[in-house]
């Protein structure tokens, strides 16, 4: 708990505020709850919705079942049993960090410690702007209307081969739909898992039926009465659509920030402790930060569920006791459904060499591992759920690549070895 019979000088922090009311944010509130803050708590978020999980968005979510459900906690739990001053539909404009206030179209809200947790905002193509049946998908909002245009049976385009696009184009397919992905890159997903297991991955889009063209981008889109009719592309062709979905990135929210003295570049620019440089009693978690992680003694920013649910706790237990502040540091973590598979990476995609140790591309299941220097320092896994975090802990501890190879061999022995 926060020491409020701190040395004379030292802030009292009475006042929490955390911008953002998704992932990190409700994990910065539950967080701060946890540590044995009385003090008061504010979650100020743009959307009109209770936080919520946004992966089921582009994967459950899009099936023909059941919605499921995506709501965290239930608005009770939020403002009775956490005690927080819960301000929704609330679009945070600017922060000013001299007076210690972030300033929303409602309320000025006065703070001794902030957490910034706004995330990334999709891109969008150019003259997508109130077309109708183009969408991105970052919001439960967008989730909505994407699914209402598969149950309608949509001609489904896809403009990026990323993760988002490729989880849109698996719902299309498994609705029997006919569904098309258009990536600029000559091969998808290379900053994600690197360029020869991007090839093997966007190899499964062809055996599910999808048609996936790559070397090409959007040159326009065409309506009809304002409603999307037809996709035009780079090379002369062009694709009829009732719907396109945007997946093609995001960027950081920091837009209300460009004057707060923060330093922005490509996110809030943190320390390994989450603090952001530049402003004293304002940390940054999720989407939406970079910073050192120790582990790898590198910048990141990182758009992964487990990155903001793990960064959103220490960052509000950071913030309410600076002095004791822990660097964070950790594996990156992502998974992806596409069609039958589930796709898992941990670790970082650069790499000098990347090896299949298990299964082969062509099949159901494989493992890739990938090497930097002597060091394993990635892993890919496709159907891979039994060993995916083994390796995760096997590069957090710092393995090297033959500790990695020998851990593979006995994986092999272990599924060889008769019943």
């Amino acid at each position: 708990m926060p020491d409020r019979s701190a040395a004379a000088g030292a802030q009292v922090i009475d006042r929490l505020v955390v911008v953002g009311a998704s992932l990190a944010g409700l994990r910065a509130v539950e967080s701060a709850r946890k540590a044995g803050f009385t003090g008061s708590i504010t979650l100020v978020g743009a959307e009109r919705h209770l936080p919520y999980d946004r992966p089921p968005l582009s994967k459950a979510y899009l099936d023909r079942a059941e919605r499921p459900e995506v709501m965290f906690r239930e608005e009770h739990h939020l403002r009775v049993e956490l005690g927080v001053d819960l301000l929704l539909g609330a679009p945070t404009e600017e922060l000013d960090p001299r007076q210690r206030i972030v300033h929303t179209g409602e309320r000025s809200i006065a703070y001794d410690a902030l957490v910034v947790a706004t995330g990334a905002t999709a891109r969008e193509l150019p003259g997508a702007d109130g077309l109708a049946g183009v969408h991105t998908l970052r919001t439960l909002d967008d989730a909505i209307a994407v699914r209402a245009a598969l149950d309608a049976g949509a001609r489904t385009v896809v403009v990026g081969a990323g993760f988002i696009g490729s989880e849109v184009a698996s719902g299309a397919r498994k609705r029997g739909l006919a569904v098309t992905i258009i990536e600029a890159a000559p091969t998808p997903l290379v900053r994600a898992v690197g360029e020869q297991m991007g090839g093997a991955l966007a190899a499964r889009h062809h055996r599910a039926g999808t048609d996936l063209r790559c070397g090409v981008s959007v040159r326009a889109l065409e309506d009809r009465n304002g409603k999307i009719e037809r996709v035009h592309l780079s090379d002369g062709s062009a694709v009829d659509a009732d719907l396109v979905v945007m997946g093609i990135g995001a960027d950081p929210s920091t837009g209300w920030l460009k004057d707060s003295g923060l330093s922005i570049g490509d996110g809030v620019q943190c320390d390994s402790t989450l603090a952001a440089v530049g402003v004293e009693g304002v940390y940054a978690a999720g989407d939406v930060a970079r910073w050192r992680n120790p582990l790898f003694d590198q910048l990141m920013r990182i758009e992964h569920w487990t990155n903001a649910a793990e960064q959103g706790a220490i960052a509000a237990r950071n913030a309410l006791e600076p002095a004791a502040g822990k660097p964070y540091s950790t594996v990156p973590y992502f998974w992806s459904d596409w069609y039958e598979d589930r796709i898992q990476f941990v670790g970082v995609p650069g790499a000098d060499e990347v090896r299949v140790v298990a299964g082969s591309p062509e099949s159901d299941r494989f493992v890739a591992l990938y090497r930097r220097g002597d060091r394993l320092t990635g892993a890919l896994t496709v159907n891979g759920q039994s060993v995916v975090m083994k390796y995760r802990a096997l590069i957090a501890r710092g393995a090297s690549w033959a500790d990695g190879l020998e851990f593979s061999d006995r994986q092999a022995r272990v599924v060889s070895a008769p019943a």
